[in-house]
């Protein structure tokens, strides 16, 4: 998965798309997310990452993280 080039990533978690106009606001975990997504991360990788970093439960997390994902593909933010 990869965030769309036309997609804008401010360091503040403010995604812009130039080709619709729209953008949209991020959590600090959805930046951290964008962020590992942009530096070509896996899935994988992102939930070790979140799971070595973060006092999180693995199937919360894991959930949350699918749920995210699908937000993006269904906003036309990746591909």
């Amino acid at each position: 998965m990869k965030i769309k080039k036309n997609i804008a990533v401010s360091e503040s978690g403010f995604l812009f798309d130039s080709n619709s106009g729209d953008s949209y606001s991020l959590n600090e975990t959805g930046k951290e997310i964008v962020k590992l997504i942009s530096a070509n991360k896996s899935e994988k990788e992102i939930k070790d990452y979140f799971l070595e970093n973060y006092d999180v439960d693995e199937a919360i997390f894991e959930n949350n993280f699918n749920d995210f994902l699908i937000m993006l593909q269904n906003l036309r933010l990746t591909e």
